[in-house]
């Protein structure tokens, strides 16, 4: 059995290395920020029990049964933070703390249970999908808000950033999953946009636009 230590490894790297299959020690150094001998010393740890494949000085990438354990994890992780928002009223800025903590639980029961009483959501509050209890992942595409044109009509899906800080930006501004945004303009000199929607005009630096997932 993982330790909670462990688990927060499993998941960093799975995040991590959702692009490419594969991070650097030095990245899970920056994210998880723990210094590299440490994280060295971990990977080693991790690599004797088949969870990572790990040489100094090469990327690190997860095996399948690590990805598994490191998908499981994320499961527990997004079903709590679904089950805060839908069951008992926490804002989507409010539930990552408290998912952090929820998600070292042990039993699957428990999950599974809660993924039953939310209907078998898909996604998270946040937009990202929810493995199943495989440890399975779909994965949408979506396109930055960076990305997209003058003229352009889109619909918010899912946010890569979910800090409380972002999130109550978000929600000053009325902005949240599911909201149709018409783009009215893109600055060429900082990649700033006027985006409209719900009857309001915003303008949207090229950090926050980067950050927005839109279909």
């Amino acid at each position: 059995m993982n330790s909670y230590t462990e688990e927060n490894y499993l998941k960093a790297l799975f995040i991590l290395s959702t692009e490419s299959g594969e991070t650097t020690v030095n990245a899970l150094s920056k994210s998880l920020e723990i210094k590299m001998p440490t994280v060295n010393s971990m990977m080693k740890k991790l690599s004797e029990k088949g969870l990572v494949n790990y040489e100094s000085y090469k990327p690190v990438k997860l095996t399948e049964k690590g990805k598994k354990e490191a998908a499981l994890i994320i499961r527990k992780h997004r079903l709590t933070e679904m089950f805060l928002v839908e069951k008992m009223g926490f804002g989507w800025e409010q539930v990552h703390d408290i998912a952090e903590q929820v998600e070292h639980i042990k039993s699957p029961a428990f999950f599974d249970k809660m993924d039953e009483l939310l209907a078998y959501p898909k996604e998270d509050p946040h937009g990202s999908p929810i493995p199943d209890k495989h440890g399975k992942i779909v994965w949408k595409k979506y396109t930055p808000l960076c990305e997209c044109i003058k003229g352009q009509a889109v619909v918010l899906a899912a946010v890569t950033h979910s800090s409380d800080d972002f999130l109550k930006f978000l929600n000053a501004r009325g902005l949240h999953l599911g909201i149709s945004l018409k783009i009215k303009s893109v600055e060429p000199f900082d990649g700033s946009m006027v985006v409209s929607y719900a009857k309001k005009t915003e303008t949207l630096s090229l950090v926050v636009c980067e950050k927005l997932l839109v279909a």
